[in-house]
């Protein structure tokens, strides 16, 4: 505590700082914060890549890869072209896999890209779009059986979700289907899990990142959330 009187204590007096600022220092952090308005034609801005199976109508499967996806809890949401034949398969049969390859799978993915389970294909779809009955084959790619839905899984993806779409519905626009699917079983790469655990390896595991239709894998960890309930002791760190 400060006892002195404020009659005897010394007057300190701070220096003025007045116009001295480097002007220059000002001009470019203004320059560094200044925004520009925009109108981009998509908004992927980096969301991870899933290949979903589904089965079709005479009990053959679909593979289609999309980028609309997060997750909340043991619920995947889903977000799809509405004219699309998974949207169309999910309407009438729920059951799927979400698929989640890693970063050198993206040339696998793009194989996917240009092909359609929709015969004729709609006019809706981009130009050079293809229908293609088999894209297991026409990807590279392997079915492994599923445990508790009809779709296979992807054989070649470190994670594989089985799930049911519970509800299936038009976004705002119309243009748009949005499915929310509830995660019935896991299955993951054990090279990619923290052994002993159940808990996925952040440090080993690597989604394939769609970030403004460029393919791109991450980098290193920056740092891990307070929330975090993965061992550390298998990433080295104290």
């Amino acid at each position: 505590m400060n006892t002195a009187s404020s009659n005897t204590a010394p007057l300190i007096t701070a220096p003025l700082i007045t116009a001295s600022l480097d002007t220059a220092s000002l001009d470019t952090a203004e320059e560094a914060t200044r925004h520009i308005a925009i109108e981009p034609s998509i908004l992927y801005f980096g969301t991870p890549v899933v290949l979903l199976s589904t089965e079709n109508e005479d009990g053959s499967y679909n593979l289609a890869p999309m980028s609309s996806a997060w997750a909340l809890g043991q619920t995947v949401v889903l977000g799809l072209g509405a004219d699309g034949q998974t949207a169309r398969n999910l309407g009438s049969r729920p059951d799927l896999v979400i698929n989640l390859p890693a970063p050198e799978q993206w040339r696998a993915v793009e194989r996917l890209a240009p092909l359609t389970g929709r015969h004729p294909v709609p006019s809706t779809k981009a130009e050079g779009c293809r229908f293609e009955p088999d894209k297991f084959a026409a990807a590279g790619l392997r079915e492994e059986p599923s445990h508790e839905v009809r779709p296979p899984r992807v054989a070649e993806c470190p994670l594989q979700l089985e799930a049911r779409a519970l509800r299936v519905g038009p976004d705002v626009s119309g243009e748009f289907v949005i499915v929310e699917a509830a995660v019935h079983k896991v299955h993951a790469d054990p090279r990619i899990v923290v052994p002993g655990t159940d808990h996925v390896d952040p440090a080993s595991w690597s989604p394939l990142v769609y970030n403004f239709r460029h393919y791109f894998g991450l980098g290193p960890e920056l740092g891990s959330s307070y929330r975090t309930q993965t061992p550390r002791s298998r990433r080295g760190r104290a």
